[in-house]
């Protein structure tokens, strides 16, 4: 990818954008949750769980979901990702911020129709909230995948915004006496809570949160 065009150019803090792929992937990668929405009579944003796979992203929803309905249809659309990786004080207000990785894909989505393609993204997403799951769980029934819609986004037009580092308070504030500095957050996870406690909790849950 590397190079930027009209729609994909981070024009505020444009030192924060980022458009070689390894970096979109894997804000992509590590977001359970992305935003998909399109501009249609009124604009339209809902959250969903999504899977990379190579160059594509895989999104699904019920048939019924009105926004997969009208995604399917080939309108144009974007979907976006943010990790929120440290909460970042200054000693102003005004510079207050956060350290965080951003995502964003433009532009129209495929209704994948393939049963096997299907099957692939379905256990792609499976994997990516909890890699290892698609081994040790059923795979969907015929009248399951009927219940199901999938929506293939190529990731051709994307790009990401990236902020590190401590606040950037001004001179004349330096002297001030408030704390300055970046408080990290982090991700962490709890101990498994099985249904049936007489079927071992598995090495890939283990992992998870040891």
């Amino acid at each position: 990818m590397g190079s930027p065009n009209r729609a994909t150019r981070v024009r505020r803090h444009p030192e924060r954008g980022r458009y070689e792929r390894g970096e979109i992937d894997a804000v992509f990668d590590a977001a359970l949750i992305s935003h998909v929405g399109f501009d249609d009579a009124r604009p339209f944003v809902i959250p969903m769980i999504h899977a990379r796979v190579g160059d594509t992203l895989y999104l699904h929803r019920s048939p019924g979901s009105r926004l997969l309905r009208r995604l399917e249809q080939g309108v144009d659309m974007c979907v976006t990702a943010t990790l929120v990786d440290g909460l970042v004080l200054a000693r102003s207000q005004f510079h207050h911020s956060l350290n965080y990785r951003s995502a964003v894909v433009l532009g129209r989505g495929r209704l994948v129709a393939d049963d096997g393609e299907k099957r692939l993204a379905l256990r792609a997403i499976v994997d990516h909230v909890l890699p290892g799951r698609g081994d040790d769980s059923r795979e969907p029934s015929p009248k399951e995948l009927l219940a199901t819609k999938v929506l293939a986004v190529p990731i051709d037009e994307a790009s990401a915004k990236v902020r590190t580092g401590p606040p950037i308070d001004d001179e004349d504030d330096l002297g001030l006496p408030f704390w300055s500095g970046v408080v990290p957050l982090t991700t962490t996870r709890g101990q498994p809570d099985p249904v049936d406690p007489d079927v071992p909790i598995p090495d890939y849950v283990r992992r998870l949160v040891s």
